[in-house]
């Protein structure tokens, strides 16, 4: 029997964390030769190969090398990782606005499709392999909806970059400026959210202004959202977000303070 609290369908990774628990549990008991980014390599390729969604690895990387107070910042290439520490007297809130988001049969394969056609365009095997002066200078020779998913990309992996930098700092408003040019992305280029996540990611925003941050996270389509929230204001999202998100959408989201912890093994 295999129990579990991670929400499914939610766009928190709850199959990558099913996939590196059963790979660390086999790791232990037969004494394998496995470290945590072979499992996740493992994981990730039974999600490509058996359930048929063509996902990457952060997922697998992040629930087999997660670390206590940290974020991950990863590198899908060389699978690389820099533990970068939390800001203190920070929550991770994470708001589920109850739509489903699955990824297998939706847009998320399209969506790896129109990059992979970009960084075809490109003659380059990845679009991190391409620069925003690059993309630029010839974005009007590509098809309109491929740009806009190549901007994306390339945008939001700077915005990555970035964002550890501004964890390290505790610069909460810079982390929130990126957070909110990533959900704008997300929602106008990638073109992967929805009225609901949208409506809670306003919701949340004016209420926390430039104390902390919030964008979607997950695949798309639904799920969740995550925010960086000063730990005074949670009660006050939670109740702000009660109070708005069912009025404005006829759903009941479900509301989780969470903290960043050890990745897979023995407990």
């Amino acid at each position: 029997m295999i129990a579990g609290d991670v929400p499914q369908g939610a766009g928190l990774s709850s199959s990558a964390s099913l996939e590196v628990a059963v790979g660390t549990v086999f790791q232990q008991l037969y004494h394998l030769p496995l470290d945590g980014a072979q499992i996740a390599l493992n994981g990730q390729e039974a999600e490509n190969q058996f359930v048929g969604c063509n996902c990457g690895i952060m997922d697998q990387l992040i629930s087999a090398l997660g670390k206590k107070d940290h974020a991950l910042l990863i590198d899908c290439r060389t699978l690389g990782t820099r533990a970068v520490s939390m800001p203190k007297g920070v929550a991770v809130v994470i708001i589920n606005s109850t739509l489903n988001a699955p990824l297998v049969g939706s847009e998320y394969n399209t969506r790896r499709e129109q990059c992979e056609t970009g960084a075809r365009f490109f003659q380059q095997p990845a679009l991190r392999d391409v620069t925003l002066a690059e993309f630029n200078a010839v974005a009007a020779e590509l098809d309109p909806i491929v740009a806009q998913r190549v901007r994306h990309v390339l945008t939001e992996n700077a915005r990555t970059v970035e964002a550890a930098t501004a964890l390290e700092k505790g610069d909460l408003k810079r982390m929130g400026e990126l957070m909110a040019e990533s959900h704008a992305s997300m929602r106008d280029d990638f073109e992967i959210t929805v009225p609901q996540i949208d409506a809670l990611v306003e919701i949340v925003k004016a209420t926390i202004g430039d104390k902390g941050g919030v964008r979607m996270t997950g695949g798309g389509f639904g799920g969740c959202i995550v925010a960086l929230v000063p730990e005074e204001l949670v009660d006050t999202v939670q109740q702000v977000v009660a109070a708005q998100y069912e009025a404005k959408t006829g759903i009941k989201e479900t509301f989780y303070v969470c903290k960043p912890s050890q990745g897979a093994g023995q407990c």
